[in-house]
């Protein structure tokens, strides 16, 4: 018995589409799982075997083999639980294939069947778009981020057992929450007034700096405030932002996806349209300013 389903993972910031194929053959009862995974996709054998028993499905108690495709990429993360997981019962005839043609699945599943929100969902939500992909699974913490992309469907799940429903073919979808609707609402706040807690209307003298600074930020140029301790470079710098131009749409969805990747993007329901401010401690080393995380401090003060 054969089934696929489409799933996605991280490349850098960027999604990357990543085919989640499931073949259930005679033999002793194991799970293997090929395509380079890395040790957090190789731990959701554990966690999708747990999911599907407590949601209320069986387990099929055969040979299975979890292939990720292309198999010379390798995986990393937690966000094929919820499509390995799909692929089996669609494999075992448990849910029907028809209802997920031409859908992405995202999403960590716990133990008991529920789903956790994962990072960079507006990154692959992106890609599915630009591959023609109609709908997305995502948990419901990722469901307001996902909507974020206009023209694809979005629909927001909190447990495995929400699938049950599909098992009828006169109920389709109903019970999941699609937040498309919002995505109007969402783009507007790219029309509000932004208001900073540190406005560069407040600083008083440095009129040369000032100046400079402000050559600097209407033309995107790089700028270098050298001087002794309390002369004010800090002050003046973290209050630069309120000065600079606003972003495009194309750049508030790149500072967005760099956040959504990094796990650090704090409300959802929106792009961010404030460019960033990083302010490191000044006894950081250059390696940890342009290395370390997988998002660096340098690709966080993008744009």
């Amino acid at each position: 018995m054969y089934g696929k389903v489409m799933s996605a993972c991280l490349q850098g910031i960027e999604g990357q589409i990543i085919e989640v194929e499931v073949d259930i053959s005679s033999g002793l009862p194991q799970i293997n799982l090929v395509g380079l995974p890395d040790s957090a996709v190789r731990e959701s054998v554990e966690r999708v075997r747990s999911s599907i028993k407590n949601g209320g499905f069986s387990f099929p108690m055969d040979r299975i083999t979890v292939n990720l495709a292309p198999a010379d990429l390798r995986k990393e993360g937690s966000s094929f639980d919820l499509a390995i997981a799909v692929a089996i019962l669609i494999t075992t005839s448990q849910i029907p294939f028809d209802c997920f043609q031409h859908t992405l699945f995202l999403g960590e599943l716990a133990l008991d069947g529920s789903l956790r929100p994962i990072p960079g969902v507006l990154s692959m939500a992106h890609a599915a778009k630009r591959l023609g992909i109609k709908r997305v699974y995502v948990p419901q913490a990722n469901a307001a981020e996902a909507a974020l992309i206009a023209g694809i469907e979005v629909c927001a799940i909190n447990n495995l057992t929400d699938f049950k429903c599909l098992t009828k073919e006169s109920e389709h979808l109903y019970i999941f929450n699609n937040i498309n609707n919002k995505h109007h609402k969402l783009s507007t706040k790219s029309t509000e007034i932004q208001h900073f807690v540190d406005d560069y209307a407040d600083v008083n003298g440095h009129h040369q700096v000032k100046r400079a600074m402000m050559i600097a930020a209407a033309g995107m140029h790089n700028i270098l405030l050298i001087g002794p301790p309390g002369t004010g470079k800090t002050m003046l710098v973290k209050r630069m932002p309120s000065i600079l131009p606003p972003m495009s749409d194309i750049e508030a969805l790149e500072v967005t996806k760099i956040y959504s990747a990094s796990g650090k993007l704090v409300d959802r329901s929106s792009l961010i349209r404030t460019r960033p401010f990083r302010a490191p401690h000044h006894t950081i080393s250059p390696e940890k300013v342009i290395k370390g995380e997988s998002i660096h401090i340098v690709t966080l003060a993008s744009r």
